[in-house]
């Protein structure tokens, strides 16, 4: 039987904003004997059979994704069917049995499930970004072939904002005070209303997760990693996206322009635009233009319109260090450019964690 129950617990990052679909304010607890342990993305799943006073009810408890579980040392073999477990969350906003899960305790009282998503520590130093033997600096691996392998996750800034704008939000970009909605870009009137709607919604209809859409624009720098590629013989750079369905985004460094329908063709992947770079003085400077809108381009839901256009300047000031800024170029959105600018961190020695979207589990 659920109980209520006060908790001072934290959200770690999740796949999706967990208030989308659990309330916050409805704390809640149960007991019972465990039926099956379900470990597939986007969520991981443990169900409960509960008894109360007149029969017994089977309840979902929502963990972390698998890829955070893992990362944090542990196994779908730590919780079995017939174990029995404790479990404190808050409850589904539909009120079905559903919960978000805080803490999953064992008969032991042993705590399971706990997920330690930090980024590396610092060096002492910095060490100089890696280089190819021309000088131009290499934005992803400094090692050939077998070497040690990494890639860019922990983003400085999981949503996008203005440069100074003090607005105040969770990892997904549900604000706090949704009266900052105005300041966090310059929308005209039509885009500031959908964004609101989208904040008050819990930013529940976010189309990355109701139908496995791509993160295009600068969202797939606010995930869950990216990975560089550099072919120099073909003049193009592979970005290897680790949220979605494996994708990836094509910048094109041979001169070309962005010719391309914008309804669609082979050299134009539409949520991630058409990708034209050029290097200066050991920036990748990159404009991208020729979006569809049946995606949100950010986290926490800013509206685009397909005349957005992107000026993306990237950077790798030290080894452990990307810097991205970003120049938001939409005049069907917003009433002048604006600018947004973070850091990612160099996560190395292993393999950009591949997450795969499946419809329906979000």
């Amino acid at each position: 039987m659920a109980l209520a129950i006060a908790s001072a617990s934290t959200f770690v990052l999740a796949h999706h904003e967990p208030l989308a679909k659990f309330d916050d304010k409805k704390p809640v607890r149960i007991r019972g004997v465990v039926t099956l342990v379900d470990w597939r993305n986007p969520h991981a799943h443990v169900f409960v059979n509960v008894a109360g006073t007149e029969r017994v009810s089977n309840w979902a408890v929502e963990l972390e994704s698998p890829i955070d579980l893992e990362a944090s040392g542990w196994a779908r073999t730590d919780l079995r069917p017939g174990d029995k477990v404790a479990v404190e969350g808050i409850a589904a906003r539909d009120g079905s049995r559903q919960i978000w899960a805080k803490s999953v305790v064992n008969a032991a009282g042993h705590e399971l499930f706990a997920v330690h998503n930090t980024p590396p520590p610092m060096p002492l130093k910095d060490h100089p970004a890696p280089t190819w033997p021309d000088g131009q600096p290499r934005l992803g691996s400094s090692t050939g072939s077998g070497g040690e392998q990494g890639y860019w996750a922990f983003p400085s800034v999981r949503a996008l904002v203005e440069n100074g704008v003090n607005a105040p939000m969770d990892e997904w970009g549900l604000l706090k005070n949704i009266a900052d909605a105005p300041k966090v870009a310059p929308m005209q009137p039509w885009a500031l209303q959908l964004y609101k709607e989208r904040q008050q919604r819990f930013l529940r209809d976010d189309p990355m997760y109701l139908n496995c859409k791509p993160p295009g624009g600068p969202r797939q720098f606010q995930l869950h990693g990216v990975q560089f590629v550099e072919d120099r013989v073909r003049q193009r750079i592979f970005v290897l996206i680790g949220s979605g369905n494996n994708n990836y985004r094509i910048i094109y460094t041979d001169g070309r322009s962005h010719e391309g329908q914008v309804g669609g063709d082979d050299m134009n992947p539409l949520f991630y635009g058409r990708a034209v770079g050029k290097w200066e003085n050991g920036t990748l400077v990159v404009d991208t233009r020729g979006f569809n809108e049946d995606f949100w381009f950010t986290n926490g839901g800013l509206p685009h319109t397909d005349q957005l256009k992107l000026i993306e300047r990237i950077s790798r000031p030290n080894f452990d260090t990307l810097k991205y800024d970003l120049t938001v170029d939409d005049p069907g959105a917003y009433t002048r450019s604006w600018q947004a600018t973070w850091t990612l961190r160099w996560v190395g020695g292993t393999q950009m964690p591949r997450h795969i979207c499946q419809e329906n589990r979000s």
